[in-house]
């Protein structure tokens, strides 16, 4: 039986393993910090209950029997050139295993691994060796831990990203220094970049009535000025820096051609009524005033200015369809919801395409 009281595995150890090899210090430091290191006793069948759980299983220290379906036995050591790729990844299909001596091993899921696989071997290849950016996503600590972590590159704004897109991503990001009390982007000016916050603390407000009114504050690995980028509007809040910071920026042409665009999904009134028999939810984003007027049946209200507020309220095991009036503020509640790694669809055109329609 397995116990989760082992140490945790090194860096040195990760970059022994074949899918691990090619990762940079900083990432395998990072990754030994979300890897599942655990022991297995004398005696028993490790793999057992890790067959089929969407991890790849390593054997780090001690001896191991194998025993593959198809006949045939291994025994296999930790270190040795047989366990540097996944026990249940072989070619040979595992039977039944028996842990001759105490054994150590690693599981890490298979999306993150394929996911940094993805993002390394793009950040490396020819086309962006050159670009600082590219450098940055393969050994700057900084980045590492905070906009392209292994937790932000699974669920946050590159997470659904088609990866013939990420080496474009990586020459066209710039990053920018904030000073303390920089306003980054101000209400009611136009929309032109797209930021990721980097460094720093940045404060979201807006005026409400001639007063301030605070909506968020924003970490690294957020992202702001998505809003009047997607729904072709101008500002709708201030940013402020609250502490010197750093920015990832990208221009308002290449955010709509390698962000926005990839990440929505626009469907006509007919094939969104069928999602919905099928199981998604309607996904109102007007003012409630607007909602309680000409709501969809079973329609949830969540006004654009308040999707921030319900990533951690709303099943994202379900699916939505978001609507407006035109499609302007539900394209821009889908890009947000996207981010998050939500599957929210856009009803095209909203009611006033649906109100229409032959």
């Amino acid at each position: 039986m397995l116990a989760a009281n082992a140490p945790r595995a090194t860096p040195e150890q990760l970059s022994t393993l074949a899918p691990l090899a090619g990762l940079a210090p900083e990432r395998l430091q990072e990754l030994s910090e979300v890897a599942v290191m655990e022991r297995a006793r004398r005696g028993s069948d490790p793999m057992k209950e890790r067959q089929a759980q969407g991890r790849s299983v390593f054997l780090l220290q001690g001896e191991l029997l194998l025993v593959f379906e198809e006949g045939g036995t291994l025994v296999v050591v930790g270190g040795s050139p047989d366990t540097c790729q996944a026990l249940n990844r072989r070619k040979e299909r595992l039977g039944r295993t028996k842990a001759i001596t105490d054994v150590d091993l690693l599981a890490i899921d298979d999306e993150v691994l394929d996911i940094l696989a993805t993002w390394d071997q793009v950040a490396a290849s020819g086309e962006v060796e050159g670009s600082e950016m590219a450098r940055a996503v393969r050994s700057d600590s900084r980045l590492i831990s905070g906009v392209f972590s292994v937790g932000n590159l699974r669920t946050g704004v590159f997470a659904q990203l088609p990866a013939a897109h990420i080496d474009q991503l990586l020459q066209r990001f710039e990053r920018v220094k904030a000073a303390r009390g920089d306003a980054v982007i101000k209400e009611g000016d136009e929309g032109d970049y797209y930021y990721v916050v980097d460094s720093g603390r940045f404060q979201v407000e807006r005026l409400v009535g001639g007063a301030k009114v605070v909506l968020a504050e924003l970490k690294s690995g957020d992202a702001f000025g998505e809003e009047a980028l997607v729904s072709e509007a101008k500002r709708n809040a201030t940013v402020l820096a609250l502490a010197d910071g750093e920015l990832l920026r990208l221009a308002k042409k290449d955010f709509v051609e390698l962000l926005r665009d990839p990440l929505l999904k626009r469907v006509g009134f007919e094939e969104a009524t069928e999602r919905v028999k099928e199981g998604a939810l309607w996904l109102d984003v007007r003012y409630p005033s607007e909602y309680q007027y000409d709501r969809l049946p079973g329609a949830i209200n969540v006004p654009l200015a308040e999707v921030r507020n319900m990533f951690a309220v709303l099943d994202r095991s379900k699916e939505y369809v978001a609507y407006c009036q035109s499609g302007r503020r539900s394209a821009a509640a889908a890009f947000l919801f996207a981010q998050r790694g939500f599957k929210v669809m856009v009803l095209d055109g909203g009611l006033w395409a649906a109100q229409n329609r032959p």
